[in-house]
């Protein structure tokens, strides 16, 4: 079957995982998952990711984290879609939350945080927010 959005379908994974208090979840591997996972690691979103061999694609598992009983993370959003792509300059790039959250960026430097697209002075796609 094919998916016209894998990224609104791992953001959404991730997110019914949290709602269900899950440890773990399995999402179907792709280099640019693999990244966003990277980056939600890095920024302490997340424990970590790794990817398990099955079948010719494979599968992500992502490990998530939680403060107490409480997910560390509140919300996650799908900011540039198919239909619609938001292309932002390294002086556009929006705070989320006033800073308090990251938009996740697809950028000519790889897939990387706002406050290192600012830190770089790079745009490119922002490809969800996470607070």
């Amino acid at each position: 079957m094919s998916m016209s959005d894998p990224i609104a379908d791992m953001l959404t994974r991730i997110r019914n995982a949290l709602m269900a208090a899950h440890e773990e979840v399995d999402v179907p591997f792709s280099n640019l998952k693999a990244a966003i996972a990277e980056v939600l690691k890095e920024e302490g979103y997340v424990q970590g990711s790794r990817k398990i061999d099955q079948g010719v694609q494979g599968t992500l598992r992502i490990t998530l984290k939680y403060h107490g009983n409480q997910p560390v993370i509140e919300g996650i959003e799908r900011i540039s879609k198919p239909s619609r792509r938001v292309y932002v300059g390294h002086d556009e790039i929006p705070k989320v939350l006033g800073g308090l959250g990251i938009n996740v960026m697809s950028t000519p430097k790889g897939v990387i945080s706002d406050r290192t697209a600012r830190k770089n002075r790079v745009g490119g796609e922002i490809l969800c927010s996470v607070w």
